[in-house]
């Protein structure tokens, strides 16, 4: 009799969990409290728009291809991915603009636009991170970190490849121009982390995107999570939508199952919880049956920060703007505005943006004539002690402003759909410990050995995926927490 999995939340790292232990000939059940999979990766459908809740940037594409060969699908026939040139662009607080793509030549040529003494060290970098993504996105990335002896054998590695020093650190070895510093340096942001905090090892983002490109699935993210779904029942498997998990069913340190809101209990041999790993242990395990992820073990560890989301339409387009797919504008302050959101937990009065334009690529995603936007900024997470039912309104019309003065002209009387989220949304309905929008913050000290691990310390038969767990957010982690989470139960 095969065993069978209960997937607690279908965002990607439930999804892709589900179907690989599927392929591996499973029986699963994957629960999902909201009316639709998707988790961060829900989906905004309003008066004919579609807005991406959540990731945008979709790189290390054959990770997607290896869940459906292993189901024996191929990838192209559920969904279709298209390269994005340039990557990036990014404006500096004066409105300067640097395009960012995988051609070396390419980004040279925009390097000597602001310092053509950087372009040999931009070489250099790059040359330098190839090392760091060969050990820690190819050798580890994938691999479970269960003992103390798994960290203490790649430790010599680690110093080697200067993981003491920040990202920001790290750039400025080679890096002169303050603002290709920047240029350079915010990946960390994309999964939550503070460049002048986290650990150089998070450098290899940049190599990673060089290596597979940036992509974008036409029909929004959502178009994956559809079709990630649509495999997982065509695998045998079941998705159960409006259920809400409210604990995991333990006896004598082992997990048997989960209880829903409703009081119904659904037995299982294994549970994979996919909600966030500090709301798992916090809210669904029973304080009892868990000494080490202890109540006041989860308060000290520092989470990510959280985000403001506004999502719009318009009723116009913007084609003619210098606006590309993925735009970055980065503010007057830098170090200082990561500082307020980081150390201080402070809603300053400026910001940065990333601004996607998704209809620049594919129009299909509004109605005709009209354009979709989402803009994100990173905010503090609710440890600032924000009232954001009062603040969201002013924070969100300042965004506008600035956007219509800079960027998008006439944007307020051009807005025909609107919808926000804040930290409020990441803690009340995503289950986001303090509201944080990546889960545990991207430290050395809480990397590999040191973050949650995939198999739960205290409870048997307890499995983690998805940004909070090893090897961290951004898709291409969590896409590699559910490798790791099949071979743990495939060797179990």
């Amino acid at each position: 009799m095969k065993k069978k999995i209960i997937v607690i939340g279908s965002g990607f790292g439930g999804l892709a969990t589900a179907s690989r232990l599927l392929s591996q000939g499973y029986e699963v059940e994957l629960f999902e409290k909201r009316d639709k999979p998707g988790g961060r990766a829900y989906v905004y459908e309003i008066d004919g728009f579609k807005f991406d809740g959540g990731p945008t940037v979709i790189t290390a594409p054959f990770l997607f291809d290896e869940i459906f060969e292993a189901a024996g699908k191929k990838r192209e026939d559920y969904f279709k991915l298209v390269p994005c040139d340039p990557f990036y662009r990014i404006f500096n607080a004066e409105g300067e603009k640097f395009d960012y793509n995988g051609d070396h030549e390419f980004v040279l040529i925009e390097i000597e636009k602001w310092n053509p003494d950087d372009k040999k060290g931009y070489t250099k970098f790059l040359k330098s991170t190839k090392a760091i993504f060969n050990k820690g996105f190819v050798e580890l990335a994938d691999q479970p970190f269960l003992s103390l002896w798994d960290m203490i054998k790649v430790i010599p590695d680690l110093i080697k490849l200067q993981s003491h020093k920040t990202v920001y650190q790290y750039i400025s070895k080679y890096i002169e121009n303050d603002f290709l510093r920047k240029v350079f340096s915010f990946h960390p942001l994309l999964v939550g982390g503070n460049p002048f905090d986290t650990t150089s090892i998070y450098a290899m983002i940049h190599y990673l995107e060089r290596e597979w490109g940036v992509h974008y699935a036409m029909g929004g993210t959502g178009a994956i999570v559809e079709a990630l779904a649509q495999l997982i029942r065509e695998q045998g498997g079941t998705i159960h939508l409006n259920a809400e998990v409210d604990k995991i069913t333990v006896e004598k340190g082992t997990a048997t199952g989960i209880q829903l809101k409703d009081g119904t209990i659904h037995k299982a041999d294994q549970v994979v919880s996919n909600a966030d790993v500090a709301f798992t242990y916090r809210h669904m395990v029973d304080e009892k049956d868990r000494s080490t992820y202890s109540n006041r073990k989860i308060e000290r560890m520092k989470y990510s920060m959280s985000l403001f989301v506004i999502y719009f339409g318009t009723k116009r387009r913007y084609l003619d703007s210098e606006l590309e797919h993925h735009n970055i504008i980065l503010g007057e302050r830098y170090r200082e505005l990561l500082s307020d959101i980081f150390h201080d937990k402070k809603l300053a009065e400026d910001f940065s943006l990333y601004l996607h334009m998704p209809t620049k690529t594919d129009p299909s995603l509004a109605p005709e004539g009209c354009e979709g936007f989402y803009v994100l900024s990173p905010v503090p997470h609710l440890d600032s002690g924000t009232d954001w039912k009062t603040k969201a309104k002013p924070y969100r019309d300042a965004i506008i402003s600035f956007l219509e003065e800079n960027y998008l002209p006439n944007l307020e009387e051009n807005i025909v759909v609107e919808h926000h989220i804040d930290p409020l949304h990441f803690k009340q309905t995503l289950n986001s410990y303090k509201g944080s929008a990546f889960s545990v913050e991207p430290i050395l000290t809480q990397s590999a050995w040191f973050r949650p691990h995939n198999k739960s310390e205290d409870i048997d038969d307890l499995f983690f995926v998805g940004a909070g767990t090893h090897p961290g957010a951004g898709l291409p982690g969590v896409l590699s927490s559910a490798k790791i989470a099949e071979q743990l139960i495939c060797d179990s």
